[in-house]
């Protein structure tokens, strides 16, 4: 594999093969290539709305991966983390001794053509953080450069084309992709154990966001939560300019005074560093969310621009899809609402902005992602699950791994009950739809959660 560091001249119109090009980054950085008059193909094992709206932009999509769809002209072959050794059109592209490289090496090549690159990493938060950040320069007239992993709804997608000054991307930590990025601002939420089939512990992960943060040079700026306690190991030694946000008054942004209304709408006080304190209303329920505005606050004044253009972004701002996204009402008068919470901590904040929510009972319907997550956390999601007034467990969504390691959602039900929680394990998506039919009912609260497919249960309810 050919590692690139020089940036992509965007005046050479190359040929881009995606193996994998459905997915929702490497769709982004495909759609961006076909804007600016590369030639784009690849191939998808399903096809999809993404997969349409890229033949409609002109690049050939084969669903279904075959060593024959790879072709011989290409200049580069990308590829996500995803793709295993064994995939024939990886095996091909090297046979064919064709340029390889990861989807993260690849974004990492794009984002150096840019004057500024903004990276917003964390465990938890970064989609809508990125967000928050991509409203508020599009209303600042920055006409930044998107590329975001959720579908958001100001831009129609995951991915919007901008001038070359400005590219704003979500970095995530997991195989250390973020590591190939050249951030000139970088963001961190916060650091928790998370993808343990590949970290070795909370030290190794908290080791890879310290050299994230190092990417980052000194003309920089690193905006970062200031409330961990890991701060010191992550800011050791690093060359850029520090600002931090949080709840502590120590820090450079730092946020107070939070109440929510009945729809768990916030507003909250938000101090600088200065003396200036301004009130913000955001449209998004929690206050997983106020802290998410307040880095967003700090990265927008890094970016010079004026704070009546960011209160006002912020309270424009309704979210992407599948972060408590209020999708519809049942027949029988429940609420549905879509998360895409899959580790101990996201669920905590979605529980605790559901209860602030009106309603008679909360029915979580949590879809576990993968084995190793589940296997590493149970008693933490069993801790935090029990909050819910009933929770429905299907079968845990594998994705990318084979081997069950012994967990099942099973255990996990066990494990909630055995807290005091109120759980059933029901397997199959039709079975809990016929469960959901008899017994949730008026002004309760219906949130299907996790990274998997589970939002098709609460879209199924809505439409039937």
């Amino acid at each position: 594999m050919e590692v690139i560091r020089a940036g992509m001249d965007f005046s050479e119109k190359k040929f881009i093969y995606f193996i994998g090009i459905g997915g929702i980054s490497m769709s982004g950085i495909a759609e961006l290539l076909l804007n600016k008059g590369f030639k784009v193909s690849g191939s998808d094992m399903n096809e999809s709305p993404i997969t349409n709206t890229l033949k409609e932009l002109g690049a050939e999509v084969f669903i279904g991966q075959s060593a024959d769809n790879v072709p011989l002209d290409a200049d580069y072959v990308v590829y996500t983390a995803a793709i295993k050794q064994d995939n024939p059109e990886l095996i091909a592209a090297k046979k064919l001794n064709l340029k390889l490289v990861s989807r993260a090496e690849f974004l990492g090549l794009i984002m150096k053509s840019y004057d500024e690159c903004l990276c917003v990493a964390g465990t938890h938060g970064k989609t809508t953080t990125t967000g928050m950040i991509s409203e508020i320069a599009l209303a600042a007239s920055k006409d930044p450069t998107i590329s975001i992993g959720g579908m958001l709804p100001s831009i129609g997608g995951n991915f919007k084309a901008g001038s070359d000054a400005l590219f704003i991307s979500e970095a995530c930590e997991y195989t250390n992709s973020f590591l190939s990025f050249f951030p000139t601002v970088g963001v961190i939420l916060n650091i928790e154990a998370d993808h343990l089939d590949f970290f070795s512990g909370i030290e190794d992960i908290r080791d890879s966001f310290h050299k994230f943060a190092a990417l980052i040079p000194e003309n920089g700026t690193l905006v970062i939560n200031g409330d961990m306690d890991c701060l010191p190991l992550i800011c050791r030694d690093i060359p850029a300019r520090i600002v931090t946000f949080g709840q502590d008054s120590k820090n450079d942004y730092f946020i107070d005074n939070v109440k929510f209304d009945t729809q768990a709408r916030t507003t909250f006080s938000l101090h600088k560093k200065g003396g200036e304190t301004e009130v913000l209303t955001l449209s998004v329920p929690g206050l997983h969310n106020a802290l998410n505005a307040a880095a967003a606050y700090a990265v927008a004044e890094v970016l010079c621009i004026s704070p009546d253009t960011i209160r006002e972004s912020l309270m424009n701002y309704h979210g992407t899809a599948r972060r408590f996204q209020i999708k519809g009402e049942t027949s029988s008068g429940a609420i549905v609402i879509d998360d895409y919470a899959h580790h101990p901590t996201e669920i905590k904040a979605t529980l605790a902005t559901a209860n602030k929510v009106d309603h008679n009972t909360i029915w979580c319907v949590f879809q576990p992602h993968t084995y190793s997550r589940t296997k590493a956390l149970m008693n933490e999601f069993a801790d935090v699950l029990k909050s819910a007034d009933r929770v429905i467990l299907p079968d845990i969504y594998a994705a990318r791994e084979t081997d069950t390691l012994g967990v099942s959602s099973e255990i996990l039900a066990r494990e909630i009950n055995k807290k005091g929680g109120r759980a059933y394990y029901i397997p199959k998506f039709g079975d809990i739809k016929k469960f959901l039919r008899q017994n949730c009912i008026n002004q309760d609260l219906l949130i299907t959660m996790g990274a998997g497919d589970v939002y098709k249960i609460g879209d199924d309810m809505i439409s039937n």
